[in-house]
């Protein structure tokens, strides 16, 4: 079974499409895929505590939520501000994942 890297750099304000991004790995992962979520850019503020519900249901799923520690280093936020089970990453980490066999990487 495939495992994918979804990368969104959009925040929650980003139009309709960032969140149908977003819930696409939801679904992945409730069709039994790993799946891990990058968020870059503005992506990260959709990992503040509040700032988009579908996460909470893809870190209950079992998925993994990446926040790109540089963009939320570089937008003054702090990883106290994160949702309980979000980790930060830097790219090094989304390099090497996605260089593994069967990790398909997709980016909106």
């Amino acid at each position: 079974m495939d495992e994918y890297l979804l990368i969104e750099s959009q925040g929650p304000w980003g139009g309709p499409g960032a969140d149908r991004f977003v819930a696409d790995a939801v679904r992945l992962r409730e069709s039994g895929h790993p799946v891990s979520l990058f968020l870059v850019e503005n992506g990260v503020t959709a990992a503040l505590t509040g700032g988009a519900p579908v996460l909470d249901e893809l870190l209950e799923l079992g998925g993994q939520l990446w926040v790109d520690a540089f963009s939320l280093d570089h937008r003054a936020l702090g990883p106290d501000r994160l949702l309980p089970g979000a980790q930060l990453v830097d790219m090094d980490r989304v390099a090497a994942k996605l260089l593994e066999p069967g990790v398909r990487g997709v980016w909106h």
